[in-house]
């Protein structure tokens, strides 16, 4: 079952997140305040939009999302998205994704858009389903 994020879904959201992002490869360092209010943030957005996958009534998943203004058509820009690692390849992520791609089209909005590791398997998952690297958008950043 996929269904609408709740303010109460939160710190589930945030464990998830840890367990999902805290090992290989990823091997971050959330802790349960940090990957809280990382959430919160995006969640008390104006533009939210989000969605959780459950598996007997337990989440499993999230999409952590919002609508962005663009000069030709509104779009859904995604934020956070995981599936417990236990869980990952068997379908969950593709379910939680045309969901996504579904209320998006229910809303008139161009499509999704993402940022993501090249190194990573994430790269790979999107790629499997239709999405296309931008050759003219340039991620860049300066470690202070």
């Amino acid at each position: 079952m996929i269904r609408e994020i709740h303010s109460n879904d939160i710190e589930t959201c945030a464990h998830l997140l840890m367990d999902a992002y805290n090992m290989e490869p990823w091997n971050t360092h959330w802790t349960i305040e940090t990957a809280t209010r990382y959430l919160n943030e995006f969640f008390s957005s104006k533009d939210f939009v989000g969605f959780v996958i459950l598996e007997n009534n337990t989440i499993i998943g999230a999409m952590f999302a919002h609508r962005k203004t663009w000069w030709t058509n509104d779009e859904l820009f995604v934020d956070e998205f995981y599936i417990a690692p236990h869980l990952q390849r068997q379908g969950y992520g593709k379910s939680l994704l045309e969901h996504a791609e579904r209320y998006a089209k229910s809303q008139n909005l161009a499509g999704l858009t993402l940022l993501t590791n090249r190194y990573f398997p994430a790269k790979n998952f999107y790629e499997k389903h239709e999405y296309i690297q931008a050759d003219h958008v340039v991620f860049m950043y300066k470690e202070l």
